[in-house]
């Protein structure tokens, strides 16, 4: 299925307007089901339907799996399949029965916003690891080589340059060079399209990475980066208080409004060579 369609407009300026057409990018519904052994026999389930651009499933399934608490490690799935266009089976080796009780959420998420569907605000705190779990914190990054990044995110947003309307997420080293960019309608998603590439190749915890975001860094974003184990986060737009929260008490680098050469740090500055 392609990330973006082709619509007829009329395109207006001024006095006068022509009949053209503009690309728009694709928002479909993927459905995410798992099936796992238990003691009552093999079970199937829907955990969530979340709206998405087409493209990276396994990962955005894998994604969100993982920064959701359902599965510890890329060692508890057995297999990924698309079973159709808008549907992935997950199929785990472990019995998740009660991770999947205590999973308070409804099960359809917007594109716009991940943390909606969620039941109630004790829902939202995902287990993140225990801050010592991971086995090291020694990031360093000079303030020169973060003015760098959202030129670099630009140059490879190829999908933003065709449609103007999708968000994106970058994940760099501590040099500025860029690793991977993960493109979709929603932030959240791209976000769990790249954690699953990581989990996938065993990468998890990315502790010496930065990841960038095209946008605002909101409270969900930040609780996915630290399951993780990503400790320095940047944003071209604003932080939410909740995400200044999180990345307090988790001990995070959070950035925000980063354009040009001008950056606000909102914690964990010592990682910072200024």
């Amino acid at each position: 299925m392609p990330a973006i369609s082709i619509t007829r407009i009329i395109r207006s300026e001024g006095r006068s307007s022509t009949a053209a057409e503009d690309a728009v990018v694709q928002e479909e519904p993927l459905e995410i089901r798992v099936s796992y052994p238990s003691i009552n026999g093999d079970i199937t389930r829907n955990i969530s339907v979340t709206m998405r651009t087409p493209g990276n499933d396994a990962d955005l399934a894998l994604g969100f799996l993982f920064t959701e608490g359902i599965i510890s490690s890329y060692a508890d799935v057995a297999s990924v399949t698309q079973t159709a266009e808008n549907v992935i089976l997950v199929a785990l080796c472990i019995d998740i029965s009660d991770r999947v009780r205590s999973l308070e959420r409804n099960f359809y998420t917007t594109s716009s916003c991940g943390v909606c569907g969620k039941a109630s605000i004790d829902a939202i705190n995902v287990a993140c690891p225990a801050q010592d779990g991971y086995p090291y914190d020694d990031l360093l990054v000079n303030a020169g080589v973060l003015y760098t990044l959202p030129d670099a995110l630009r140059n490879r947003q190829s999908l933003f340059d065709q449609t103007g309307g999708i968000h994106a997420c970058a994940l760099f080293d501590s040099t500025g060079t860029l690793l991977d960019v993960y493109e979709d309608v929603g932030r959240h998603n791209a976000m769990d399209k790249l954690v699953g590439r990581l989990l996938k190749n065993g990468e998890v915890p990315a502790g010496r990475h930065v990841l960038l975001l095209s946008g605002r860094a909101s409270f969900e974003l930040l609780q996915k980066a630290a399951m993780a184990g990503i400790n320095m986060v940047a944003a071209i737009g604003a932080p939410s208080s909740l995400a200044v929260q999180v990345a307090e008490e988790r001990n995070m680098t959070l950035i925000g409004f980063l354009r040009g050469n001008k950056c606000n740090i909102y914690s964990g500055a010592q990682r910072i060579l200024i």
